[in-house]
């Protein structure tokens, strides 16, 4: 059985590394990487990357937050600080096994200060399904605020939609299909993990005390400022890239909110962090926003790549507190 769990992660991982590694190779192949160096060193504007990293790591912060938040009805109370460094290392660790992370913390809290883990993966739970229902909403208003944008797009360059589509290359409509493939392989391994958590009794029990928890958290407006504080962080900490490019600067924030929501909706295709479907995804609507080609894939592999690093710091950052405050706590109790 044990054999099985291996290959079946091994797989997954693989399944993983090879997407993403596949769309990467195809956006990029005879593209030269020399000019990055050139765009980063001498075009870029590194102020506004400085300044967008406040948001990536206060996003992470007001998860953790907001987590803490939804246990305390079930009687769990995780130090706040154990909470945000297990966002931390949570999402590091899904760099390496893409959604691994929700466990990851769960095992964190349940590690370091006791807390249950099936409750606090329920509560996990409850958050994905939030977090989800507000993306699509956020799409849907950003879909019909634009419609008027696209409208006058296709109308003054002369092109249609019918236009566009007839121009999708071949390998754009395989990329695509291969993205849809991998939703669906990740929505059966998730439906056979909790089938195997539905045969316990009482993780199923602790999983429904926390999905059930939002209902009895105690302050339901500061959870709702959590949570768009969040989603709100996460859109400034790309919004805030645009500004270090000459050909995105002038975009405007309807482009911003556009691409987001794209590039939100494309990292559910378990890759690490997203990669190649979120830049397949990005490139393609600043395509559409008359960004060049070439500009185009300088923005999305420069902005994934530092902030997917900003990530790994953060991880390492958060797993080299937990181990400290391990010592620490270790020492205390030695010393009573």
């Amino acid at each position: 059985m044990k054999i099985k769990h291996i290959i079946n992660d091994t797989f997954k991982i693989a399944l993983s590394l090879f997407l993403g590694g596949a769309i990467l190779y195809w956006m990029y192949r005879g593209f030269d990487f020399k000019q990055i160096e050139h765009v980063m060193l001498h075009e870029m504007n590194w102020t506004w990357m400085l300044l967008s990293f406040p948001f990536g790591i206060m996003a992470q912060v007001f998860r953790g937050w907001r987590w803490r938040q939804t246990l305390e009805p079930m009687n769990e109370r995780p130090r706040t600080s154990t909470a945000i460094h297990a966002i931390f290392v949570s999402y590091a660790v899904s760099l390496v096994i893409p959604r691994i992370g929700e466990f990851a913390r769960c095992a964190i809290l349940r590690r370091y200060d006791k807390t249950n883990f099936a409750k606090a993966l329920g509560t996990v739970v409850t958050e994905r399904a939030i977090d989800s229902l507000l993306v699509l909403l956020i799409a849907a208003i950003t879909l019909l605020a634009q419609l008027s944008i696209f409208d006058s797009f296709f109308s003054k360059t002369g092109t249609s939609l019918n236009g566009i589509v007839s121009k999708f290359s071949t390998t754009g409509y395989v990329v695509t299909a291969i993205c849809g493939v991998a939703v669906l392989i990740l929505l059966h391994f998730l439906l056979k993990r909790m089938a195997i958590y539905n045969k316990v009794k009482e993780t199923v029990k602790g999983i429904w005390q926390g999905v059930n928890s939002i209902r009895k958290v105690k302050n339901k407006w500061l959870f709702v400022v959590f949570t768009l504080a969040i989603w709100g962080s996460y859109f400034l900490h790309y919004y805030l890239t645009f500004f270090c490019f000459e050909q995105t600067a002038n975009l405007g924030m309807a482009c911003a909110m556009v691409t987001f929501v794209v590039g939100s909706m494309a990292v559910v295709v378990p890759t690490p962090n997203g990669a190649g479907p979120w830049h397949f995804a990005v490139k393609t609507m600043l395509i559409l926003y008359a960004v060049e080609s070439t500009a185009a894939l300088n923005f999305v592999l420069i902005v994934h790549s530092i902030q997917t690093l900003l990530v790994i710091l953060l991880g390492v950052y958060g797993w080299m507190a937990l181990a400290f405050s391990n010592r620490r706590d270790k020492r205390q109790v030695l010393n009573n």
